[in-house]
């Protein structure tokens, strides 16, 4: 009798470890496929988002999307805290301090400063980001192969060279470049960059109107539309939450307006060559959902974009006088 019950104690531990080792992975390790849900486990990420505007929003739906579809669903087994930076520094970094604080498993920040903002808050939880032009001159990771930190994300990096290659088809005539964009923003400051050297190798001059808000790019439109050819602006979210007025100022003038997203072609820009934020906002919840299935953010490369598409407003073409040559007509998607 006592031989049985012996035995029938140990069958019982045996599958009491068992059990143990199937459920406890939980939150640190994961189960199953890297980036797939597994039963009975909740997360919750907290979303801090620079400002509302068409770009942004479009990303944060998609980083949703993204998320579904690798079985993470909010109010299932997803918990979602989403809040407004408005485009404030101070604002953003007490909701960096809330996500902190608050549980967050992972903090998705959508712009550079929000990606800035919860960096100085936190050294532990993981942090995505998304749309950052240069996440190195940022400060946010040391490179994009190996990141090295708790931060890795998605990059909306077009270079100045291919808008200007594009700008060369649709207006060739140009000598001088106008360059709108806000001294606030790092990814503003880097593209610019790249303008000046690609202007200084191919003899146009660059001629640059800042702003610090969106109160003063009417004035700072205005400035450029006395001066020069054409003008361009980078993926600025300052410029691009004030694009009816810097659009009005430019279509008046006759000046060509090259922008960095669709949606500024969208809101009245004349052409682009950049990427679908669905796309990227997509990758960046396939990115939050590997972390939760037990991958390490500092070992994740940072992802870059490589589907570009052409996009012209054509609206703004007619406005301006401006023909579209019909090779850039047979690869555009026309936004107007």
């Amino acid at each position: 009798m006592k031989q049985a019950m012996k035995k029938g104690l140990t069958v019982v531990m045996v599958l009491v470890m068992a059990a143990a080792l199937l459920t406890g992975c939980g939150k640190d390790g994961g189960s199953g496929d890297q980036g797939q849900a597994s039963q009975g486990e909740t997360f919750k990420v907290g979303i801090l988002q620079l400002m509302e505007h068409p770009s942004l929003n479009t990303i944060r739906e998609s980083i949703i999307e993204g998320l579904a579809d690798a079985g993470y669903v909010e109010g299932e087994n997803l918990e979602i805290d989403y809040k407004n930076g408005q485009n404030d520094m101070t604002n953003m970094k007490t909701i960096a301090q809330t996500f902190v604080s608050g549980g967050c498993d992972v903090i998705v920040a959508i712009a550079t400063p929000a990606a800035q903002a919860v960096m100085s808050e936190t050294t532990d939880i993981p942090i995505i980001f998304a749309a950052v032009t240069d996440p190195v001159d940022a400060g946010l990771v040391e490179d994009l192969n190996n990141p090295g930190g708790n931060v890795s994300g998605t990059s909306d990096e077009v270079s100045a060279e291919a808008i200007m290659n594009l700008a060369n088809e649709i207006t060739p005539e140009f000598k001088t470049i106008g360059a709108l964009y806000s001294t606030g923003e790092d990814n503003s400051d880097s593209v610019i960059k790249g303008l000046k050297e690609y202007a200084a190798a191919n003899g146009y001059e660059v001629v640059e109107s800042t702003v610090t808000n969106t109160s003063e790019v009417q004035q700072a439109a205005q400035y450029l539309a006395d001066k020069v050819d054409i003008v361009y602006s980078p993926i600025d979210n300052t410029v691009a939450s004030a694009m009816a007025v810097a659009t009005e100022v430019f279509n008046k003038a006759k000046i060509p307006f090259y922008v960095s997203a669709d949606s500024m072609v969208q809101d009245g820009g004349l052409a682009t060559y950049g990427i679908d934020y669905t796309v990227l906002g997509k990758e960046t919840g396939k990115m939050v959902a590997e972390i939760f299935g037990g991958a390490d953010v500092s070992a994740m490369p940072v992802v870059k974009m490589s589907d570009m598409t052409v996009y012209v407003n054509t609206k703004t073409a007619d406005a301006i006088g401006v023909e579209i040559p019909q090779s850039v007509m047979d690869k555009a998607t026309v936004l107007e």
